[in-house]
């Protein structure tokens, strides 16, 4: 097979020429130029999973994801919104999925970080106090299980706090609480409508004071923040401001090889959706960037950033679904169903674009295979 014909948006087929698989140097020991997770997705058992059904997962192809991001070099960040939490993972599994993460990294000698937040709180609303325990209540779970934290964005403190120093106020409780530096995230409202005015304001510029006023407070409880906010300029500014010691890490899934490649003031480390869907990618820039060769780095990333941004594109929730669908037509997992029936959340034509895409960089290590796999899950959908 040379060509393969996907949908388009006539209602007619487009033919496209399949092409070579991309020829990546990728390295299995982590990059010694930037620290660099990939928050990994979730396979859910296709037997099982259906929309309004308790969370399904396949452990095995679950962890066997894990261990090929570690081979890659590549640290993973666990429990996060791109294995679906909020969104069909709750928190009893993200917790499951957590320990079982971090045992397999402990064999593997593998990087791991975890997401905790409040979602173990139902949706009504909750004091700060019932916030702050919540958090702490995660926390004591992952430190006890050996595991570092990602303190994600609450829903509910969102929904609770009246001004920033609500915010402060609950933050600093649980850096206190922590035995280990914390990783801070930061996560806009393009990902979460819920978290719209996060730190206590809807303006930028207020928000970010409240955060540096957080981070200078408590600098020996925090490794790092995550910045999911998709404004380069923002980040970059953000990141010139933390005080020593505290790394930016990109969560830009539209800017992240200009951040990563950094500038004569600093670089961002990674903290990407992104990397789980191009993860042969992500290896083989940061072993051209350890080597000092900026240009490889690149000439191997920047080609990825338009596939990325198709992924996330509006409404960029559902960037889960493009994860999973590359997951499939790559061979790292053997069918395209979600936990809740989330492979609904992107149209045919979406998927086909992606394919597209990923394609035109050489994605695919078998693009036959990838190809036979599309042209049969579109001719399943009746196109």
């Amino acid at each position: 097979m040379t060509t393969i014909e996907l949908p388009a948006a006539t209602g007619r087929r487009r033919t496209i020429e399949l092409r070579e698989s991309a020829v990546l140097d990728t390295r299995s020991t982590p990059p010694t130029s930037r620290i660099a997770y990939a928050a990994g997705h979730v396979v859910a058992d296709p037997l099982r999973s259906s929309t309004g059904s308790p969370t399904a997962i396949d452990w095995d192809a679950t962890l066997n994801i894990r261990h090929s991001l570690w081979n890659l070099g590549l640290g993973v960040a666990e429990s996060m919104d791109t294995a679906q939490r909020g969104m069909g993972l709750g928190p009893a599994t993200a917790l499951d999925l957590a320990r079982r993460t971090l045992a397999e990294a402990k064999s593997a000698g593998g990087s791991v970080v975890v997401g905790i937040a409040t979602d173990q709180l139902d949706p009504t609303a909750h004091s700060l106090e019932e916030v702050t325990d919540a958090y702490i209540e995660q926390l004591d779970e992952i430190e006890g299980a050996g595991g570092s934290v990602v303190m994600m964005a609450s829903r509910h403190l969102a929904r609770t706090a009246n001004n920033a120093d609500d915010y402060l106020t609950v933050y600093a409780k649980v850096l206190d609480a922590a035995r280990r530096p914390v990783i801070l995230h930061w996560l806009g409202s393009m990902f979460d409508p819920a978290l719209e005015g996060y730190w206590g304001s809807h303006a930028i510029a207020e928000a970010t004071e409240t955060v540096l006023t957080l981070i200078r407070s408590k600098t020996d409880k925090i490794a790092g923040i995550k910045v999911s906010l998709l404004d380069k300029d923002h980040e970059i500014s953000l990141r010139r401001r933390l005080p020593a010691g505290v790394r930016l890490f990109t969560g830009d899934d539209f800017n992240y090889a200009d951040l990563i490649a950094g500038d004569d003031h600093g670089h961002s480390d990674a903290l990407l959706g992104a990397f789980a869907a191009v993860p042969r990618f992500a290896s083989a820039a940061f072993a051209k960037l350890d080597d000092g060769d900026v240009a490889g780095f690149r000439r191997i990333l920047e080609p990825t950033v338009p596939l990325s941004r198709l992924i996330f594109e509006a409404p960029t929730q559902y960037y889960k679904v493009g994860v999973v669908w590359l997951s499939y037509l790559t061979g790292w997992q053997n069918h395209f169903r979600m936990i809740a029936g989330l492979e609904s959340g992107r149209s045919l034509l979406h998927l086909s674009d992606l394919f597209e895409s990923a394609n035109s960089i050489g994605l695919f290590p078998d693009p036959e295979l990838s190809a036979a796999r599309a042209t049969a899950y579109f001719q399943a959908q009746g196109v």
